[in-house]
């Protein structure tokens, strides 16, 4: 599927110069701040593996846009972490959640937004999306998602194909979502890096990276790499198998020299470096997350076989339209399952999608992630949520909303391995914020406006805060209200 954004016009939305920062994701699977590299590091290759470098290359020029104070006061406040307030309160202040509750001070100077009548949630987060590495218009000079060249290709970066431009990620924005993961596509068994972006204006891809956020790899089982790549292997799944256990011997040889060397004197000459085994490397230390395209409950299976052979950690299955079948398996390994609510048969693999797939993880323990695939799906997140919902509790699983909301917030959060900033309401959270019209459950809600850190981003009823992309300018017809006119 396909999507992508940004940089929003200045016409309509002041987009600050970028003059610095970054800090790259160390340990494993969680974000780090990393120090800067001394003279003596950059000159030995004792690099910052995740980024490529140690001298900055490659990571997160984010800035926070810039914010006052904000309290949003008296609307029903769902913070996805176990509490929904009636006539609740929520304090911005400094691009976090300074507070959560009722009856909240205003600090001076700070900016009210009443929210009577309507209800507040954290920013919604998409695990699998394509936008600007797939962005609109769909047209063949825009298909950069798959290096369809090899069936393993770990050395490739989702980030180096995503489109700043892609008017897609504004039409997310208006749906309530606040942070995407930009995954390569899955034609090939090991289809490369994924990059997390905060959905803000920006120039470049490396302005919307979130800060110090892990890079994931994406892999695929089943159908696609064995239809790609049939006439020169692997055509079949156990040739796919035997693919992945290739390319991972592989990286344990590199791994092993290269680990060696960093703990020996290093007087002689580095290995040679391998962008394939060094990403390949980082998901065997840990500091990668891995997601795999999978939707059979067997091939699931053989992929955490797969993990236990190689001894990494699978952070999340997706597409999983079986994986309410091996739902204990999952929750055993504390894996957790990036799934549609009913997207199901359009190939055989994709035969036996049911719709209480999510509550019937939940309800196993599984860490349950609603996903879109989809630059349109991203835009109807709440709704999909609220149809799981009900799907479950027809099934006679009681799914109370701030869990069916965490399928679209907090539990993709964990996945992507920035739960300690965003995800949830609570004080001194990154402040990603949605302020809905009515219940984010209602097929008849909007969302009426998007913080990201504490910056009013999106807001519905201004025109100048609707963000639309360069690539649209000139296209479209402009709205005179932007203008001050009628």
């Amino acid at each position: 599927m396909r999507g992508g954004m940004r940089r929003f016009s200045a016409l309509l939305f002041v987009v600050p110069v970028v003059t610095a920062g970054c800090a790259g994701a160390t340990g494993a699977g969680r974000p780090g701040d990393a120090p800067s590299p001394t003279s003596d590091e950059a000159d030995a290759p004792d690099r910052d593996l995740l980024y490529g470098s140690v001298n900055g290359a490659w990571r997160s020029t984010y800035e926070p846009l810039p914010s006052p104070s904000t309290l949003i006061r008296g609307g029903t406040v769902m913070t996805a972490a176990g509490r929904i307030i009636e006539d609740g309160d929520v304090l911005l202040r400094d691009g976090r959640i300074a507070a959560v509750g009722r009856s909240l001070e205003a600090p001076p100077g700070a900016e009210i937004v009443d929210a009577a009548g309507r209800f507040v949630t954290p920013g919604l987060i998409d695990t699998h999306s394509h936008m600007g590495d797939y962005p609109d218009p769909g047209v063949a000079a825009h298909s950069d998602g798959n290096e369809a060249t090899s069936p393993t290709t770990p050395e490739v970066w989702a980030a180096h194909s995503v489109w700043p431009q892609d008017p897609s990620f504004a039409r997310a924005l208006a749906g309530g979502a606040t942070t995407v993961q930009v995954l390569p596509g899955s034609a090939n068994l090991i289809g490369g890096r994924g990059v997390t972006l905060k959905l803000v204006p920006a120039r470049t891809v490396q302005d919307m990276m979130f800060p110090d956020a892990p890079m994931a790899l994406k892999m695929a089982c089943g159908e696609n790499p064995k239809r790609v790549y049939s006439g020169r292997g692997p055509s079949t799944r156990m040739g796919n198998v035997a693919g992945y256990r290739a390319a991972f011997i592989g990286a344990e040889r590199y791994r092993a020299d290269w680990d060696e060397w960093l703990d020996g004197d290093r007087r002689g000459d580095p290995p040679d470096r391998d962008l394939a085994m060094e990403t390949l490397a980082e998901i065997l230390r840990g500091n990668l997350l891995p997601h795999i395209h999978c939707y059979r409950a067997d091939e699931i299976a053989q992929m955490i076989d797969l993990a236990r052979e190689f001894e990494f950690d699978i952070r999340s299955f997706h597409h999983g339209v079986e994986a309410y079948k091996v739902r204990d398996l999952l929750a055993a390994d504390s894996i957790g399952a990036s799934v549609w609510y009913n997207w199901w048969g359009f190939k055989m693999e994709s035969f036996d999608g049911i719709p209480e797939n999510l509550a019937l993880l939940t309800e196993a323990g599984v860490p349950a992630i609603l996903h879109t695939d989809d630059d349109m799906g991203v835009q109807l997140m709440n709704q999909d949520a609220a149809r799981a919902m009900h799907a479950g509790r027809a099934a006679g699983i009681d799914i109370a909303p701030d869990e069916a909301l965490r399928w679209i917030t907090a539990n993709p959060a964990w996945a992507l391995g920035i739960d300690d900033r965003v995800g949830t309401l609570e004080e001194g959270k990154n402040a990603d914020v949605v302020i809905w019209s009515g219940d984010p459950f209602s097929v008849y809600t909007h969302a009426d406006q998007v913080f990201i850190d504490g910056a009013l981003v999106y807001d519905r009823g201004r025109v100048d805060r609707r963000p639309r992309s360069d690539f649209e300018l000139g296209i479209l017809p402009v709205d005179r209200r932007a203008e001050g006119g009628e």
